[in-house]
This record gives structure tokens, C-alpha cells and sequence, in this order.
């Protein structure tokens, strides 16, 4: 029987009706439980329903929905079956959810909200593999022509028949590590989505690792808040370390609404993206910002301690001098367990985050004031995690060391190649691009850059297919430049360009809001968002603001030009990724008239 099989019902005998799941209650939005023990029965009668589906071993279920604990409790009862749960994303398009439905030859489709729902209901008339439609969430309304598609609570009803769990029983012991475990859809920032299969061997590997490099999760004070999507390997892998080790999850259903759960829950434990740290540290800083001059410097003072305190010492497992400890604990109390109230994170533990680059002063500040950021690097073909860093020893500006029992080289052209238990088996229904992702030898060829230090520890520099070649013959790291932009307080998003051209140049998606109030600040006259950004007093101010991040790069790395845009980049446009990542592709030709522009050699276009 395969690990995650039998996960729940041994967590069940150990915790018994301990929380193990807090969600949002659907209708009253308030926090709720769900024990081990619910955990457990609810997998079970979802698994009859399964089987009584005519879900076949090895055969997919799509879950098209926001976080939601109804997820869970799908993948355990698929895995009951020997069954493929396919996560979709929640803000998915319909083109997007059939074409993973019709590649995966999904049977069941779970829908969350309205939205959801009246696109599954045309998917399954579309989709010639569908044969039901479950809604999750009791707040949809069925539209009038809907005879077919089932509530949760119907669907479960056809768990109750007991009879089949002698069946469920036969499928679960049969299992074996080779069978596919999960088929996760790559987001394909270029070309179509690919499906990454990942086995129960690759997750057995996967969660014996962490467990051997994370030795601390407290099952009796831990809590984990659900960050990202289910359909993302790094939260849907950081869950699952969770209930390995007993460590409560709550569950956010709302991602616009994360601060105010960050705030209510109080996470010990998070997995996020690098955004989400760029936001606090431009809040706070923008916050000290505007206090008394005494105020400023007390708190320029403390940052330098706790800096000074767990990089130079604790980072390297070296004793804090007991003069520097007890300023720690001064300005502790005084300044560090604020902010981290007013954040949300009060018993700050484990922080890990992966996905972009997250620059290094911000790394510094937020260690120094006692969050405990864990950055990592990997991918869904990887199983996510490749390798993170964990005290002491760890180097700023790396992702760590490799995993145990992963190997890591670098490659032509700089590349990172992987290999080791937690590689995936391949792209499903793709045998050419699982042949030039995987070489001959067993090495995954992961497309990103990156280096290791001469202690071993991962350096990532840039994507291998966005490195840009000027028409200077000089190679420009443009997730180096938008890393460093994305911690100003002005900036929301940026597209650098450069691929051929003369120079570098850029797309800047600004903060609207902080722009708005620089402009009634300095009494800058604007009746439209467009008025905004073509304000040639706007343009100046975030030129030198972008001058300021970029003065220490080499003039052929620097932005030249750029155009502040009036709108955002959107995952509904296509422009972006559902992981957040910029669409270059798109971009570029969405926007070429504009680009051109930029280099047009009599430029005076403004934004």
C-alpha cells in the first residue's frame, strides 16, 4: 500500500478528533473545524462515491475550484481508488479547463463557485471523457436547464452504499508506487499546458526528504494557512508535509481576502511566493516613512541589530554576544513583535518561499526581525522543492542545498539538471517533450540558470529562454531587473525588454493606489488613470526611483526607457501566468506597437 494511502486513517488513530482542517464555513464565512476523525470518514464515503462513479484505477478526476477543504478530501479518496486527482486552477478560463479535461480524459469534474459551475456544465456537453459534474460550494444556483449535475452532499449520498468498500479496499491495497499520483498542469508561460506525472514514488521520496531536513513542525502548536492554490505543487507538497507530521492547515477559500486570514489564523507556518514579502517590507517601510525623525532612527537601530543578530551569528549557528542578545530582546519586545502582530505572524516558525527571486536586503530584514523566510527552488516536474536552505550555515542570495538523495549539476549553457527519486515519470500523452525534458542519462533539464557555490549551495541567475541578447551582442537577465524593481512601493509589475534591440527597456504596471496619493501630495492635476501615468512629473519621479535600483548594474543592464501603463497585467488578459508569472510572449505581442515605439529613434510617445 502506497504512503498517502493509508496517511488519514493512521493520523485518525493518533489524533482522533484533534482539529486537522480549519476552513471557511461556505454560508456564514466563519472559521470551522474538521477532526481527524471527520477527515477520515469523509475520505471513505467520498471513495464509495468514486468507485460507484465508475472512476477506474488510474483514472482522473478534475477539480476546478478555490481552496477548499472538499480538495483534500477528493485526492484522498481518488488515491483510495488508485485514481488521478488533475488540479485546475480556479481563474482557469473554459479553453484552459478543456483542454486539461480532454488530455487527461478526466471523468468527474468538481466545480466551486458560479463561475465554475456554468463553465463545467458547457464542459460537460464539450468534453466527450465527462460523464458528471459535482458543485462544491451550496451557494450556486442551478440554471434552469441543468437536469444533470450533482451537489456535494449528492454525490457523497452515493458513498453510502457500504457495500462497496470491500471494492475501495481491494483498490487500496493493490496500489503500487509506480501508479501516477497526481497529474499537475504547468502553467505554460510558453506554449500549451503540459501534464507532469508525478507518482506515489516520486511524493514517497519527496516527503521522506523534507522530513529528514525538517525535523522541527510541532503537531501541538504548528498551524499552516493555505496560501496558495491546491493546484500549485509548492502548496499542494507543503500540505502534505503538514499532515505528515500532524500539523494543522487552515484552509483560505477567498486569495483576495489572505491578509485578513493571515491576521485571524495566525500561521506558524506558510508557504508564498516572494510577493507577498515584498508587500509587507514596502508597507512597513512605507509606514516608518511617514513617523517623527526620532522615531525613523530608533527604528533604523533595531533593524541593524536584529540584522546584525541572526545574519552574522544565528544564520551561522555561532552564540550571539550576551550584549547584542539582550538589545535583540529589547527592541524585540519593543518594535519586532509589533510588526509581526500587525502582520499576522505572531509565533513566527517556518516561512518557506519559492517561485521568483526574493532580493537580499529584504531576505535580511525580515530574518531580522524574527520571520523565519525559507527560500527554495523547484518545479512541478521536480515534485517542487529541488532545494531550499535551513539554519545554520546558509548563504544569502542561494536557494540552499539540494534535497538529500537529489543530485544536482549545472549544464550547458549554465543550466540547472536534476535528478534523483522526485523527478516526475513525464509528461503525460507527450513522449517527444518528455524525451527532451529528461536526457538519456536521467537528467531533468529544468530551462533555468543558476550556479553552486563552493559549498554547495544553489545560486539561481535567470530563466534559460528569458535570457535576452541585445543587438549589442551584450546577455540581459531580465528577472534580475524585475526582482529588484518589485520591491518599490510604486511598482506592481514590470515586463523588462531587450531581446534584440538596442537597449533595455520596460513595461511598468505601477501601484495605482501609491501613485494616486504621490499626485495629491505634490498637487500633480489628473482626472483619469491615464492622466496619471503620462504625467511627465510621475515619469520623472519613477525614473529616479528606478535609477536608484539599477545604478550598481552595468549601463547595458540598465533600463533606458520604460512606459508606465494605465492597466495591470491580468491572468484573464493571458498576460499572465495562474502562478503570477509574467506571459512574455503575450506581452510582447500584445504590446508590440507600444515597444516599437519605445525604440522609435524620434520617441515621444508617452504612456
Amino acid at each position: 500500500m502506497n504512503e498517502f494511502v493509508d496517511l488519514i486513517t493512521r493520523q485518525a488513530e493518533r489524533y482522533g478528533d484533534r482539529e486537522a482542517l480549519r476552513y471557511r464555513d461556505y454560508v456564514t464565512q466563519a472559521w470551522t473545524s474538521m477532526s481527524w476523525n471527520r477527515f477520515k470518514r469523509d475520505i471513505e464515503r467520498e471513495a464509495r462515491a468514486l468507485y460507484k462513479t465508475g472512476v477506474e484505477p488510474q483514472g482522473k478526476i478534475a477539480i476546478f475550484t478555490q481552496n477548499c477543504p472538499e480538495i483534500l478530501v477528493s485526492h484522498f479518496a481518488a488515491f483510495y481508488n488508485r485514481a488521478v486527482p488533475v488540479p485546475i486552477y480556479a481563474t482557469s478560463s473554459k479553453s484552459e479547463a478543456k483542454y486539461i479535461i480532454d488530455d487527461s480524459g478526466s471523468r468527474v469534474l468538481f466545480a466551486g463557485d458560479q463561475r465554475q459551475y456554468e463553465l463545467g456544465l458547457q464542459l460537460l456537453d464539450e468534453c466527450e471523457s465527462l460523464a458528471y459534474l459535482v458543485t462544491l460550494d451550496p451557494r450556486v444556483e442551478r440554471l434552469p436547464h441543468d437536469k444533470v449535475s450533482l451537489t456535494y452532499e449528492q454525490f457523497m449520498q452515493l458513498g453510502d452504499d457500504k457495500d462497496l468498500q470491500n471494492e475501495v479496499d481491494k483498490r487500496r491495497a493493490a496500489g503500487v508506487p509506480s501508479d501516477v499520483m497526481y497529474l499537475i498542469y504547468t502553467s505554460g508561460t510558453t506554449g500549451e499546458p503540459k501534464g507532469v506525472m508525478l507518482t506515489h514514488a516520486n511524493f514517497n521520496a519527496a516527503m521522506l526528504a523534507h522530513s529528514m531536513r525538517i525535523t522541527d513542525l510541532d503537531p501541538d502548536n504548528d498551524i499552516s494557512l493555505s496560501f496558495l492554490p491546491f493546484s500549485h505543487v509548492f502548496e499542494l507538497g507543503w500540505t502534505m508535509v503538514c499532515l505528515i507530521h500532524g500539523v494543522r492547515v487552515a484552509i483560505n477559500l477567498n486569495p483576495k481576502e489572505i491578509q485578513k486570514a493571515v491576521k485571524e489564523i495566525q500561521p506558524t507556518c506558510m508557504c508564498s511566493v516572494p510577493r507577498f514579502w515584498e508587500k509587507v517590507y514596502t508597507a512597513i517601510n512605507d509606514n516608518v516613512s511617514h513617523a517623527k525623525p526620532v522615531v525613523r532612527m530608533f527604528f533604523k537601530r533595531a533593524i541593524a541589530c536584529g540584522i546584525k543578530r541572526n545574519m552574522k551569528y544565528t544564520r551561522l549557528g555561532r552564540k550571539v554576544p550576551a550584549l547584542l542578545e539582550r538589545e535583540y530582546k529589547y527592541f524585540d519586545k519593543k518594535v519586532f513583535s509589533r510588526l509581526r502582530a500587525a502582520i499576522g505572524v505572531v509565533n513566527p516558525h517556518f516561512y518557506p518561499t519559492a517561485g521568483a527571486m526574493l532580493s537580499d536586503n529584504i531576505t535580511e530584514f525580515l530574518h531580522g526581525i524574527g520571520i523565519n523566510i525559507v527560500i527554495g527552488y523547484g518545479l512541478s516536474e521536480t515534485n517542487a522543492s529541488v532545494s531550499f536552505y535551513v539554519a545554520p550555515g546558509w548563504e544569502l542570495g542561494t536557494v540552499g542545498t539540494p534535497l538529500p538523495g537529489l543530485k544536482v549539476k549545472i549544464g550547458d549553457q549554465n543550466e540547472i539538471l536534476v535528478k534523483g527519486p522526485t523527478v516526475m515519470k513525464g509528461y503525460y500523452n507527450k513522449p517527444e517533450e518528455t524525451a527532451q525534458a529528461i536526457d538519456r542519462d536521467g537528467w531533468f533539464h529544468t530551462g533555468d540558470c543558476g550556479e553552486l557555490t563552493e559549498s554547495g549551495q544553489l545560486v539561481l541567475t535567470e530563466r534559460l529562454k528569458d535570457l535576452y541578447k541585445t543587438s549589442n551582442g551584450k546577455y540581459i537577465a531580465p528577472q534580475v531587473l524585475e526582482t529588484a524593481l518589485a520591491q518599490d512601493k510604486f511598482i506592481e509589475q514590470v515586463a523588462v525588454i531587450g531581446n534584440g534591440r538596442k537597449f533595455v527597456s520596460a513595461l511598468i504596471v505601477p501601484s495605482y493606489e501609491q501613485l494616486r496619493a504621490y499626485a495629491l501630495k505634490k498637487h500633480i492635476a489628473f482626472a483619469s488613470t491615464e492622466d496619471l501615468v503620462n504625467n511627465p512629473d510621475i515619469h520623472k519621479m519613477m525614473e529616479e526611483r528606478i535609477n536608484s535600483y539599477q545604478k550598481d548594474m552595468a549601463s547595458y543592464e540598465q533600463i533606458k526607457r520604460f512606459i508606465i501603463m494605465p492597466r495591470m497585467f491580468t491572468m484573464e488578459t493571458g498576460e499572465l501566468t495562474n502562478t503570477l508569472k509574467i506571459r512574455r510572449p503575450v506581452i510582447l505581442k500584445r504590446y508590440a506597437k507600444l515597444i516599437d515605439a519605445i525604440y522609435a529613434i524620434d520617441y515621444k510617445k508617452k504612456p
